[in-house]
């Protein structure tokens, strides 16, 4: 295996970022075991969360400016409305297939394991859950149009920010040369931007470090015993999904070798399993696919954001093994037209709801409402929530990367001497230093 050092002068970020992660594991059991208040008061809930809110926040300060400027960047590189609109169709049907290939392979293999038979309710409070309200296929697609585009901008509505961007994109292209000195300031803005998201992965595996260790040490391992059929199930299928079914279609409609992409796409499934969000972890996705991968920025700047929103393949699978746990709990027979209904709702979801921490659930509720389950029953899983979604969050955004390396090599903008070399794009400390001179 890679170890990813060659070209630079010290450790890979890649490197730091995996032994952080296994010594914030390590350091969050000990502070559980340990049960200490002062170290939870001010170590745990303080200094682990300030600083993990730091760097959570960091990334999610670039997400809006870097999609912005690249995918206008993008929009204007492609130069042909037609391939751009190609390249939205082809990526959207396949986000929406990979979805629904995810929650089926998740209700298979839940309905085989047959994880909640037999579940003690005794000491479970299901008090406290409450709904929402599925959103209908008219609304999910009238609200990509944003009423006020600054505000989708401040709030952080991709798709929103997606739709306004691409259709400013097309009218800098119909200006023709009077928009030159504006595509060169776009362009100028969107390598400025990857320059702070260098700036900012430096400091990685400190937050990773602070991320994980709060994480363990607030949830513990305890929390587990309770619900291990369905923890186990729910690992299971996204392990199925995530070394199975996404390699296979890379490997069927790409030709491209699973194994070094998967190589390729660790930093950004490492930050993915940390941040537990899949919008901040927008940059380092995008920088994984077009400087490892060789992803071409036109379809990248397109494809990857959008995925971010729309594609929930790791969140799709926790649906499919929860309602089938939930209704082996509550001993209520679904049938094949409730898991019809689960899929098709959770492909609905996917699209309508953003990609940050938690969002899981949210949509589950949606879910459990649409098939009669009562949503108190999430209670019973909400404590391991958390961990799930972590190793959700990770298949989400390499579903993300596969259909956009699939998109690119259909439309011939993947490099492909960029995948096959082992050390293209690989990010060192020597990376981030301030040039000779900067200073004076």
């Amino acid at each position: 295996m890679t170890t990813e050092t060659s070209g630079g002068t010290g450790m890979s970020l890649t490197m730091k970022i995996m032994i952080a992660m296994g010594l914030g594991i390590v350091v969050g059991v000990i502070f559980n075991m340990i049960g200490s208040e002062f170290v939870n008061n001010h170590v745990v809930a303080g200094l682990f969360a300030m600083i993990g809110t730091m760097f959570v926040n960091a990334l999610k300060m670039l997400v809006v400016p870097l999609v912005f400027f690249s995918l206008l960047g993008g929009v204007t590189g492609i130069g042909d409305v037609r391939v751009l609109g190609r390249v939205g169709t082809k990526s959207f049907f396949l986000y929406l297939g990979t979805t629904a290939m995810a929650i089926t392979v998740a209700i298979v293999l839940a309905s085989l394991i047959g994880p909640g038979k037999g579940f003690d309710m005794q000491g479970i409070d299901t008090t406290g859950v409450t709904g929402r309200e599925a959103p209908t296929v008219w609304s999910v697609f009238a609200n990509i149009v944003p009423t006020n585009p600054i505000a989708a901008f401040a709030n952080g509505e991709m798709l929103q920010v997606i739709f306004y961007t691409v259709i400013l994109g097309i009218a800098v292209l119909m200006l023709g040369a009077k928009s030159e000195d504006f595509v060169k300031g776009c362009e100028y803005m969107n390598e400025l931007m990857m320059k702070v998201v260098q700036i900012v992965m430096h400091f990685a595996p400190y937050g990773v470090f602070c991320l994980i260790a709060k994480t363990f040490a607030e949830q513990g391992i305890g929390l587990f015993m309770p619900v291990m059929g369905y923890v186990i199930t729910l690992v299971a299928a996204l392990m199925i999904h995530l070394f199975v079914t996404l390699p296979g279609m890379l490997k069927v409609l790409a030709g491209l070798n699973p194994i070094t992409f998967m190589r390729k796409m660790r930093p950004a499934q490492l930050f993915a399993f940390s941040t537990a969000s899949s919008n901040a972890t927008i940059p380092v996705t995008y920088r994984s696919v077009t400087e490892r991968v060789g992803v071409n920025d036109s379809v990248a700047s397109f494809c990857i954001p959008f995925g971010a929103t729309i594609n929930m393949d790791g969140t799709a699978i926790m649906q499919g093994v929860a309602t089938v746990f939930l209704a082996n709990v509550y001993g209520i027979d679904l049938g094949l037209a409730g898991y019809m209904t689960v899929i098709g709702m959770a492909v609905l979801a996917s699209i309508g709801t953003a990609g940050v921490p938690g969002v899981g659930l949210v949509m589950l509720t949606m879910v459990l409402s649409q098939v009669g389950l009562p949503i108190e029953g999430i209670a019973i899983i909400l404590g391991v929530d958390r961990l799930m979604d972590m190793i959700r969050t990770a298949v989400n955004i390499t579903g993300d990367a596969v259909v956009t390396s699939i998109v690119a090599k259909g439309e011939g903008k993947i490099d492909l001497e960029v995948f096959n070399d082992p050390n293209a794009g690989v990010v060192h400390d020597d990376d981030v230093e301030m040039p000779h001179g900067a200073v004076a």
